[in-house]
C-alpha cells in the first residue's frame, strides 16, 4: 500500500515522504480501516516536528483522524492507532472506538467530524456550560478548530464573535454565521467585543490559538467568564496573571479532550450522538475547503502548520475517489 512515512523530524513538507509498504497487521482489540478520508489537523505537523505529546517510534504515519471502512463495509470514524496514521491507503484502530460515520455526511465531512467537534462540544459544553443567549468569543473562527466552534456555539444559541486574520478568513466566518467579525490585523479585538457586548465583554472565550489571543481575551471577558483553553497554534504558552483572573472574577479551563478516552470513554461515544443528531438536522456541517489526493498530504500538512488554510483540508485517496472498493481491490484479509 501507499503511505507516508516519517524518518526523521522537522516541517511536514520536507520529512514526509510517500512509500509503498506493507498494509499494518492489526493486534488484538484493533481493526484494519480502508481509509476513505484523511483530515488534515496542526497536530499532525506538530507529530511531525517531534513536538506532540506523544511522539511514535520512527518511521510513523501521521493523520489522527479518519473516515474508514471495516471489512464488512461499514463506514466509522476513528483515530487511528499511531504509528499506523490516516495518511495511508489502511490505517489501524481500536475496534472499541470505531463511531459510525453520520449518513448525513460525506467521507470527507465525516472525516472531519470527530477531533475538532468533539472538543468543541466538550469545550462549549461540558467545561464552560454555554448558555442560550450568551456571548461566545472564538478565536480563529476561520479554521478547522474554530469553525467546529463557531457553529455548535450557534446550535447552543449563543451570539458568536469570531475573530480571524484576513479578509478572505473574515469572509469565510461570515458565512459560517458568525453574527460579528473581527479581523485581528486590521481591527482591535478588545475595543470591537466590548463594543459589540455593550461594554460586558465575552461570557465563553474559545481559544485554540494562546499568546497574544489569550492576552487579548483577559481583557474582554466579561465578569463570570469562561475562557477554554483548547491550544497553542500561534506557538506561545500564555503565563496567566491569576491575581488578574482573581480581580476579574473569572474562570480559565483547560480541555484536553484525549484524556476523555481514558478518563470518561463512554461520554465521547454520548457526545458523537449529539454530533450526529445536530449533523443530521443541518445545525453543523464540517467546513471542508480543500479535497485533496493523498500524493498532496504532505503540501496539506505544511499548509495547515502555516496557518494559511481555512476550515479542514482532507485526504482523499485516489482509489476511494474513483469509486473502488475498499478491500477488495487489494484482497486484504483482516
Amino acid at each position: 500500500m501507499q503511505a507516508w512515512q516519517v524518518r526523521d523530524t522537522g516541517e511536514p513538507g520536507t520529512v514526509m515522504r510517500l512509500a509503498e509498504i506493507e498494509p499494518p497487521e492489526p493486534t488484538g482489540g484493533q481493526s484494519l480501516l480502508r481509509v476513505r478520508a484523511a483530515s488534515v489537523n496542526f497536530p499532525d505537523a506538530l507529530l511531525c516536528r517531534g513536538q506532540y505529546q506523544i511522539r511514535p517510534p520512527l518511521p510513523f504515519t501521521p493523520g489522527v483522524e479518519i473516515c474508514g471502512e471495516t471489512e464488512d463495509g461499514r463506514r466509522v470514524i476513528a483515530n487511528p492507532a499511531l504509528p499506523h496514521g490516516g495518511f495511508a491507503e489502511y490505517a489501524l484502530a481500536g475496534t472499541a472506538s470505531l463511531l459510525p460515520a453520520p449518513d448525513s455526511l460525506d467521507d470527507a465531512e465525516a472525516a472531519a467530524l470527530h477531533i475538532g467537534y468533539q472538543t468543541g462540544w466538550f469545550g462549549l459544553h461540558r467545561r464552560a456550560r454555554i448558555q442560550p443567549g450568551e456571548t461566545l468569543l472564538v478565536h480563529a473562527a476561520a479554521g478547522g478548530v474554530g469553525s467546529a466552534a463557531v457553529q455548535l456555539g450557534k446550535a447552543a444559541g449563543a451570539r458568536v464573535i469570531g475573530v480571524v486574520g484576513g479578509p478572505e478568513k473574515a469572509r469565510v466566518a461570515h458565512d459560517l454565521g458568525c453574527d460579528v467579525v473581527v479581523d485581528r490585523r486590521t481591527e482591535d479585538i478588545v475595543a470591537v467585543v466590548k463594543e459589540a457586548t455593550g461594554g460586558r465583554g465575552a461570557d465563553v472565550v474559545y481559544d485554540p490559538v494562546g499568546g497574544d489571543a489569550y492576552a487579548k481575551s483577559t481583557k474582554c471577558v466579561a465578569f463570570e467568564g469562561r475562557i477554554v483553553v483548547v491550544g497553542f497554534a500561534g506557538g506561545t504558552v500564555p503565563a496567566p496573571a491569576l491575581n488578574h483572573a482573581l480581580l476579574k472574577n473569572y474562570a480559565i479551563l483547560g480541555l484536553h479532550w484525549g484524556l476523555y478516552a481514558t478518563k470518561d470513554p463512554g461520554s465521547i461515544a454520548r457526545c458523537h450522538a449529539q454530533l450526529t443528531e445536530l449533523a443530521a438536522r443541518g445545525a453543523i456541517k464540517p467546513l471542508v475547503s480543500e479535497r485533496v489526493p493523498l500524493t498532496g498530504a504532505a503540501d496539506a500538512v505544511q499548509r495547515v502548520a502555516d496557518g494559511v488554510t481555512t476550515g479542514r483540508v482532507v485526504v482523499v485517496p485516489e482509489a476511494v475517489d474513483s469509486g473502488e472498493t475498499a478491500f477488495a481491490q487489494e484482497g486484504t484479509a483482516v
